[in-house]
């Protein structure tokens, strides 16, 4: 009988499936179930249990040491033999979708408001960048989110699904027989709130889990690929803009514009951007969360200020008041803070841009409204 056999058969009688008979293993085995006495070699039940013990705490080991090496990045295929990989054509098509159904939905909401609704065009302006700034405030919670607890996947999943619940309560408040006017200004504020949380939540997810895709030696496959995805962007927004007021003015429903319809096909596109997302999952690289710098950034701040408020005056002085962080934070983090305030100097004049380029769906729709159309009367009084 083998001396593995043998020293089991004093214990259980049988081999654990973690054994190997390796020679290395059969020597350990021997020098430690049997015991010499007189130049003959008996079972040693003592060393039966005790190698029992080491293989077991060396199983458990390597265990222990998969569990805490960082997983390998998953390998998603690639597209016709290139760098690309096949989960990015999701991320593009899920893209072109969600900015279809977003530009699509705002490009008739002013004239909702006041054709639909029924309210004044000052009170339609301020309901509409209201709704355009909480937009672009929400990207921050999303990346909060993504960063510190559910990673950029499930932000996307779960917020997406905030985003088509957003849309689909936008279009039934849309449609003249739900509820008298208090019903339809209801489900029209809530679906609009639903869809600034959706679209901003997942706005700082979507670019950056699409450039995890790509192994880190793809550099100039990434930066391509940055380009094709804002094309995406440009193009959903571009055609959605286009087809959502003819949708709305040229056909008819409910014995008027049939704003239902215009609501509703974005609505639609959202959900196809959703499953789209959801059909590729397994191909996706998801990396777990890893904190937010945002939240680092901030406290180091609050830090620096409270630790500068409360010294002495006799306390030496700093060539920063962001050095007064030393005590708490790394230099390293407190330079890169440095740089970035630097660079917010430049972001100074971007406010004022975006106060006029944004009335495009306000002020300048109304206007619009207002213009004779006739382009070929005009062309022939030229």
């Amino acid at each position: 009988m083998p001396i593995s056999l043998q020293c089991m058969s004093l214990d259980w009688g049988r081999k654990p499936e973690y054994l190997e008979e390796t020679p290395k293993a059969q020597g350990n085995m021997q020098a430690l179930c049997t015991q010499s006495g007189g130049g003959n070699q008996t079972p040693n039940p003592g060393g039966a249990k005790q190698w029992l013990k080491i293989r077991k705490d060396d199983t458990a080991n390597d265990n222990t040491m998969e569990a805490k090496q960082p997983n390998k990045r998953k390998t998603s295929p690639k597209i016709c033999g290139t760098n690309y990989p096949l989960s990015i054509s999701f991320i593009v098509v899920n893209e072109f979708c969600e900015r279809f159904s977003y530009y699509g939905m705002k490009a008739v909401l002013t004239l909702y408001f006041i054709h639909y609704l029924h309210w004044s065009s000052n009170l339609s302006t301020a309901i509409y960048h209201a709704f355009s700034g909480l937009c672009y405030f929400t990207p921050v919670i999303g990346a909060i989110i993504a960063d510190s607890w559910l990673g950029k996947f499930k932000t996307i999943i779960y917020l997406s699904i905030v985003y088509v619940i957003g849309h689909v309560v936008k279009s039934v408040g849309a449609i003249p027989d739900v509820g008298d006017s208090t019903v339809h200004i209801a489900l029209s504020m809530f679906g609009l709130i639903l869809i600034a949380f959706g679209t901003g939540g997942i706005k700082p997810c979507v670019a950056a889990f699409g450039g995890d895709q790509f192994e880190e030696e793809h550099t100039e496959e990434r930066r391509k690929f940055f380009s094709i995805f804002y094309m995406s962007i440009n193009a959903g927004s571009v055609l959605s803009t286009v087809i959502t007021p003819i949708l709305r003015g040229d056909v008819q429903c409910f014995g008027g514009d049939c704003y239902a319809l215009a609501f509703g096909v974005p609505a639609a596109l959202m959900v196809i951007a959703l499953v789209v997302f959801i059909a590729g999952s397994g191909l996706y690289k998801k990396s777990p969360p890893e904190g937010n710098v945002l939240l680092n950034v901030c406290k180091c701040i609050g830090f620096a200020i409270r630790n500068r408020w409360r010294s002495s005056k006799k306390s030496p002085k700093r060539n920063h008041w962001l050095d007064w962080a030393e005590e708490k934070y790394s230099k390293a983090l407190i330079q890169e803070i440095k740089m970035v305030l630097r660079v917010l100097v430049l972001y100074i004049p971007l406010p004022m841009f975006w106060a006029l380029f944004d009335q495009q769906g306000s002020r300048w729709t109304l206007q619009a409204t207002r213009m004779n159309m006739d382009f070929v009367s005009l062309l022939s009084f030229l």
